[in-house]
């Protein structure tokens, strides 16, 4: 798969016309000098030595150093990489949780109120472009209360001490109690408006899920042995009810990274897809062609994970 990623990434980066030093540095060097650079970056070269020297370079880890920043692709990654991550957990979370709550009710309360308003909401919210939501996230929390900060990651002052470069972890590593709090109050916003799209999809898997399984023989059997309704409910129905949701996580992690795009540059947050985002513009393709491998490492590894714990939670899928 990233095999096949990279030289597809390859392939579209180098039909588009011209060059990426000429457009990122055209007009501000003279012509040698942009001619030196691309001699230099091997753009002179046919294109096959182009493409077997890029997936040289990439199983070695080795992207090169971009045309428009001075920090290699690898110190990129290691910069913005844990910002993506931490909102990427903290909106999974918050997708889980409400997830499963109103699914299972929903399931469990079938054809009232709550079930309709429930699949309503469900519907809604995945409907929603995330850019929307959050931009009246900030209008109605931010401007219009003030109860929570639209942009960043933290104030200049009032971020940790980077030792992780995960915000959370390193307020609690250091002790830092008030930087603990400015950072989850930064992280609110982006974390509920890009968990609440997957929110959607967990809704409605859920309360199909809580459905069939109280339907399903065991159940019934459950009942028949005299068994208290929540012990049925919580101890036979709702664990049941919860695997598929680990199945389609690897899925729902994929589309999570796609929709970060637009939420951290709603929300001024600075991780790899707003990163990603000015590299493309700038047509810098060193540093594309290094963060989009990253993600997609990620995503292959986050779904081998979930694979490998489904067999362990799940005796049907057992090797």
């Amino acid at each position: 798969m990233v095999f096949i990623l990279l030289t597809l990434l390859f392939l579209l980066l180098n039909a588009a016309p011209g060059d990426p030093v000429t457009a990122t540095l055209g007009g501000r060097l003279p012509p040698e000098e942009i001619a030196q650079r691309k001699e230099a970056l091997g753009l002179n070269d046919p294109l096959y030595v182009q493409y077997f020297n890029y997936m040289g370079n990439a199983l070695t880890g080795d992207f090169g150093n971009p045309i428009t920043d001075p920090r290699s692709v690898v110190q990129i990654v290691l910069d913005t990489a844990p910002a993506t991550i931490e909102l990427a957990i903290a909106a999974m979370l918050v997708a889980i949780l409400l997830g499963i709550t109103v699914g299972a009710l929903s399931g469990r309360l079938r054809d009232t109120p709550f079930d309709v308003g429930g699949r309503l909401f469900g519907i809604l919210i995945y409907a929603a472009p995330v850019f929307w939501t959050g931009l009246l996230a900030q209008l109605y929390f931010s401007v219009e209360l003030g109860w929570l900060p639209s942009q960043q990651r933290a104030g200049g002052f009032d971020a940790p001490d980077p030792i992780t470069g995960f915000y959370v972890l390193d307020s609690i590593i250091t002790g830092d109690m008030a930087a603990l709090g400015t950072v989850l109050s930064h992280l609110v916003l982006p974390a509920v408006t890009l968990g609440l799209l997957l929110g959607g999809v967990f809704i409605r898997l859920v309360r199909v899920n809580m459905l069939q399984t109280l339907r399903s023989d065991y159940v019934e059997a459950a009942r028949a042995r005299g068994l208290r309704e929540h012990v049925v409910l919580f101890r036979h129905a709702f664990k049941t009810a919860l695997i598929p949701i680990i199945t389609i996580m690897g899925l729902q992690f994929a589309m999570l990274i796609g929709n970060a795009v637009l939420t951290e540059h709603t929300f001024t947050w600075p991780g790899l897809a707003q990163a990603l985002v000015g590299f493309i513009g700038a047509r810098d393709y060193a540093a594309v062609q290094g963060i989009v491998t990253f993600i997609a490492l990620v995503i292959v590894g986050v779904s081998l994970l979930i694979d490998i714990f489904t067999g362990l939670v799940d005796p049907r899928v057992r090797y």
